[in-house]
């Protein structure tokens, strides 16, 4: 579905390169290449396989690249409903900064470019995981899911998911169970991760047609989702200490982040968060969610690239 903008079209202004910038989605972008630095660190420590550092930075490179080719083509096709709502009215397409056609532009050479550094700088794999990844995120997701079911989160979850497998592949040419667990953990955070903002958010993605969770089946059930999801990623999030991927420092900082997102996901099930008469401090504390969760993903990748990174491994075994 889209949204009719014909009453009322963008006045063009000067773009910046800050607006190129924001095309991208730096902020998904960093944490993006976060990802895929632990992904390609913990291979490195866990494998014993070496990589050039000029090669290294060239992939990661090319998974910046194509985080941003994806944000790109993502912000062409959602120009229309990004104009609706008020915290995206301001992106650079709906406010007439950036042509949709530059952006699309933009977005395939992008695209094109990263798949071919990856190729270059790696293999193969790499880069056919990196440009199914950029197809999955702006194809499947933004054109096929998001409009269409409220499930879009959880599926198009993928998407974001694969930066550690594709770094780990950068390195050993494979992906290998311990690089699929780290996927797993990014596609099971993020729908409790994403749907507490869109607690918040819920009436803006109402208004722009967007079929977001709250909106379909309301925010009770929203609460409910976000706790569910919560409960199911805690054991996958310490996962890696199972398989020997991870060792004490991990556990120990998994440990209590894994204990502080169940607690917020339990206050967030508890409260009103979403419905109509829903206080300030419940807004809140929904965006509190939000906010830890960024923290909570965060904590969970530098503990791994702490020890595979500085030689501060130390396995739960003791071997």
């Amino acid at each position: 579905m889209s949204v009719d903008m014909t009453a009322s079209q963008p006045q063009a202004r000067l773009a910046s390169a800050s607006d190129y910038v924001e095309l991208m989605k730096p902020r998904i972008m960093m944490l993006v290449v976060f990802t895929a630095v632990a992904g390609l660190v913990a291979a490195v420590g866990v494998t014993g396989q070496g990589i050039n550092p000029v090669l290294a930075g060239v992939a990661v490179l090319a998974v910046a690249l194509g985080s941003g080719a994806a944000g790109a083509i993502n912000m062409w096709y959602d120009s229309d409903i990004d104009a609706v709502m008020v915290r995206t009215s301001t992106r650079p397409i709906p406010s007439g900064a950036v042509p949709r056609s530059e952006a699309l532009a933009m977005g395939l050479i992008m695209s094109a470019l990263s798949v071919l550094l990856m190729w270059l700088a790696s293999n193969v794999l790499a880069a056919a995981l990196l440009a199914f990844s950029i197809v999955y995120y702006g194809w499947f997701y933004t054109m096929v899911l998001k409009r269409r079911t409220a499930q879009n989160i959880v599926i198009g979850g993928a998407a974001g998911a694969f930066p550690p497998v594709i770094g780990w592949a950068a390195v050993t040419g494979s992906t290998p169970l311990d690089a699929w667990i780290l996927f797993a953990i990014i596609f099971f955070w993020t729908p409790p991760h994403f749907w507490a903002l869109s607690l918040v958010a819920h009436k803006e993605y109402a208004k722009a047609g967007v079929p977001m969770l709250p909106v379909t089946n309301g925010a009770k059930a929203t609460r409910l989702q976000i706790l569910l999801y919560t409960i199911l990623l805690a054991p996958i999030g310490l996962s890696p200490l199972a398989t020997g991927l991870a060792g004490w420092i991990y556990a120990g900082i998994g440990g209590l982040l894994t204990a502080a997102f169940l607690y917020f996901a339990v206050k967030v099930f508890r409260s009103r968060a979403g419905d109509a008469e829903a206080g300030d401090a419940e807004r809140k504390l929904a965006m509190s969610m939000f906010a830890f969760s960024i923290l909570y993903l965060f904590g969970l990748f530098a503990a791994l690239i702490v020890e595979r990174g500085f030689g501060l491994y130390f396995p739960l075994g003791g071997a």
